[in-house]
């Protein structure tokens, strides 16, 4: 058969895909035309399940290359020698919108990165923003509810967006983020990535360190002013994913730069920050940034629903030499994530699915059956332990081990330092007062839409506790009396 053949979902030629086959020139259609059929069918199930968070995004292909030696951190053999390359796929998104939602939206940015390294695909599941808005996985689904639509009337609500907040003072830190300059990337292209999380580093003498990793971007931070975010909304709202598959389809490269603080185990439990609280940083006086590679960009994708729709990340895809923290956020991450995909891609299967799939290693177990099995074992038996020279254990990828100790019970967080000493220094000594006018004018935009008072107030109370002069700046934008915010509890 030609190559350019027209065929059936079963492969058989189709004769005619203009005109159904009916009875007579105005007949009823039959239901015998299976192509009919077959394509209306496929027609109805194009649709999987979109994200529930970081729905709208876009991705591309490219390589990891090793600059700098950091085999005294980890054992990882994608960091094993300089000059080493390990192909990979990037995604970008923005968190709280939909599929078809605005790329210029205030609004965190995903950065997700599948390494496909020899020992498996390694997946760096991060944000543009270094902290979070929370620091334990149980409030995830309360606080992107409060994010998306309200339940009665299918809006955005700053009502729950701004009740939450004022429910949640952990969250100041990244609000403040939030609604700088950064809050509104130009483009994927111009703004760094972050694991946001602490992870373990361990070494081939099985040492351990604890570790954060952070993307320069090499191409500069540009961020867009809200009006002109909103102006581009009115005529692209594909703005950041137009830009950078036309960037890379022009022949040109997006890269970034690749540095780890590193922080020995036993200073963590010491530290004057609690190291696995994602609503704080690491200051980089304490634990300055150590170069490690840089990451390339420079192939589109062919087809995006089957290469960046389909394609799926998780924290819990790790390799020997990255290990989890005990971070709260984190290790709800590490179930929500892989239980997601076998949700929406229909199928616990779906690292069979090309752009997940592992290819670099042999994938050998006793996982059988399930829709969409591509790669089934063959004729290999589905039990272990056996005599017939099945798939056997490594005990050298072990995890390294750690003491825990401790009452089981639902503990609150407790740790000397607050949660504004952080985003008071953002404020006071990071941003200069032009930025300062800039982050309060988008904060009052923003909350001017809430329609209660009790809620303002309650907000920005948690901005006074960051810094007296912004909360009263707030306070005097939203015409709210000041003494409102400084009488009540605090």
């Amino acid at each position: 058969m030609a190559d350019n053949i027209h065929t059936l979902s079963n492969g058989a030629p189709v004769d005619d895909n203009q005109n159904s086959i009916t009875a007579g020139l105005h007949g009823p259609t039959l239901l015998q035309d299976f192509h009919l059929i077959d394509k209306l069918a496929h027609f109805d199930r194009e649709r999987i399940p979109e994200r529930v968070v970081h729905a709208k995004g876009a991705g591309a292909y490219g390589y990891f290359e090793v600059t700098h030696d950091i085999t005294k951190y980890t054992k990882a053999k994608l960091f094993n020698q300089i000059g080493k390359r390990t192909p990979l796929i990037a995604r970008f998104s923005t968190v709280a919108g939909e599929k078809g939602s605005a790329d210029t939206e205030r609004d965190p940015r995903g950065f997700a990165i599948k390494f496909y390294t020899e020992e498996g695909n390694w997946d760096m599941v991060g944000n543009n923003t270094p902290v979070f808005f929370i620091r334990d996985a149980i409030k995830f689904p309360d606080f992107i509810h409060s994010q998306k639509r309200h339940p009665q009337t299918n809006l955005r609500s700053p009502d729950m967006i701004w009740d939450f907040f004022g429910l949640s003072p952990e969250a100041a830190h990244q609000f403040l983020i939030l609604f700088s300059d950064r809050g509104i990337p130009d483009g994927f292209r111009h703004m760094n990535g972050y694991s946001s999380h602490t992870f373990k580093f361990v070494n081939a003498e099985g040492k351990v360190y604890w570790t954060k990793l952070h993307f320069k971007t090499e191409s500069g931070i540009k961020n867009l002013p809200q009006e002109e975010a909103d102006k581009i909304k009115g005529y692209d709202l594909d703005y950041a994913t137009r830009d950078l598959f036309e960037h890379i389809a022009s022949g040109k490269e997006a890269a970034w730069r690749l540095f780890v603080q590193i922080m020995p185990y036993e200073e963590a439990f010491t530290y004057r920050f609690n190291p696995f609280d994602v609503t704080k940083v690491w200051p980089q006086g304490d634990y300055p940034l150590i170069p490690v590679g840089r990451m390339v960009l420079n192939k589109n994708p062919t087809n995006y629903f089957a290469e960046i729709e389909q394609v799926a990340f998780s924290p819990a895809h790790l390799v020997p030499g990255i290990e989890p923290s005990p971070d709260k956020m984190l290790q709800g991450r590490l179930f929500s994530y892989t239980d997601t995909h076998r949700h929406r891609l229909g199928t616990a299967n779906y690292q069979q699915i090309p752009v997940n799939c592992p290819y670099r290693t042999r994938v050998q177990n006793y996982q059988r059956d399930g829709f969409f099995a591509r790669e089934n074992g063959g004729s290999e038996v589905n039990y272990e332990p056996n005599s017939f020279n099945g798939p056997l254990a490594h005990p050298p990828s072990s995890s390294s081990r750690f003491e825990v100790s401790g009452p089981v019970a639902r503990h609150p967080h407790s740790h000397p330092n607050d949660d504004f000493e952080q985003p008071r220094a953002l404020y006071r000594k990071v941003m200069n007062e032009e930025e300062r006018a800039r982050l309060i004018k988008n904060i009052v935009g923003h909350m001017s839409g809430c329609t209660r008072e009790d809620i303002k107030i309650r907000a920005v109370r948690v901005f006074n506790r960051v810094d007296p002069e912004l909360g009263s700046r707030i306070a005097q934008g939203l015409k709210l009396d000041v003494n409102k915010i400084t009488t009540s509890r605090q």
